[in-house]
C-alpha cells in the first residue's frame, strides 16, 4: 500500500535546494518518488509504507534545510 505525505520544509529558495532535498528523501528506504516546490516550502513524499516524521526530519537536516513540519 502506498502513501503520501506533504512536509513544509524551511530554507529552499531555489531548483538546486530542491533537488539537493530529494536527494536526501530518495535515499530513505521506501521511497518512492518526491517532489520538492521551493517557492511553497512544500515536499511531497510517496512511499511503499509510511514513514516516521523523524525519519523525514533527519533526511531533510542532513541536506541542510528545517522541516517545519507535516501539512
Amino acid at each position: 500500500m502506498s502513501t503520501t505525505a506533504v512536509f513544509t520544509v524551511e530554507g529552499m529558495s531555489c531548483g538546486h535546494c530542491e533537488r539537493t532535498v530529494t536527494a536526501g528523501l530518495t535515499a530513505l528506504n521506501g521511497v518512492t518518488n518526491v517532489i520538492a516546490d521551493a517557492k511553497s516550502g512544500q515536499v511531497t513524499v510517496e512511499s511503499a509504507a509510511p514513514l516516521q516524521d523523524e525519519q523525514i526530519r533527519s533526511a531533510v537536516t542532513d541536506a541542510g534545510f528545517a522541516l517545519v513540519g507535516r501539512i
